[in-house]
């Protein structure tokens, strides 16, 4: 189950965060989400030297911890999306499946010329179409 998702711009800065448990896990979750940042900054800045990993933008699991499991993805312009989740068998397929998904939501909502560069995203169409993306992470069809 994904318990939380993030776009962090290319400067660091959070554009959108979304938790998606019932309980007071929030500030954990930032906290895990911001730490998962430095391990992005690590693999881009110290690539293995391959060809396919350089163009490669799903960083894979970022690290594992006792109770979640952070996974990643760098977009060409350098924006990261990050997703927590508390399944500890997860599908490199499917979390590879979550990202484009979540990626093509992305580029709609800052497609919207009402949207600021570099600012949060606010848009209400873009929270329901990541809550369908979370909901329907796992199953084998798309939404």
């Amino acid at each position: 189950m994904i318990v939380c998702v993030a776009v962090v711009g290319h400067q660091n800065n959070p554009l959108y965060l979304q938790s998606f448990t019932d309980s007071d896990d929030a500030l954990k979750l930032h906290h895990i989400v911001h730490c998962s940042l430095d391990v992005i900054d690590e693999r881009v800045n110290n690539p293995k030297k391959t060809a396919a990993t350089l163009s490669e933008t799903f960083l894979g699991l970022l690290y594992p911890s006792e109770n979640y499991r952070v996974y990643g993805y760098l977009t060409n312009t350098k924006v990261k999306f990050i997703m927590v989740t508390t399944d500890l068998d997860v599908r490199d397929v499917d979390v590879r499946s979550f990202f484009r998904r979540f990626h093509a939501a992305y580029v709609d909502a800052v497609s919207n010329p009402f949207h600021v560069p570099g600012k949060k995203i606010t848009s209400t169409t873009f929270a329901e179409r990541v809550s369908g993306i979370v909901k329907s992470f796992g199953s084998s069809t798309p939404a």
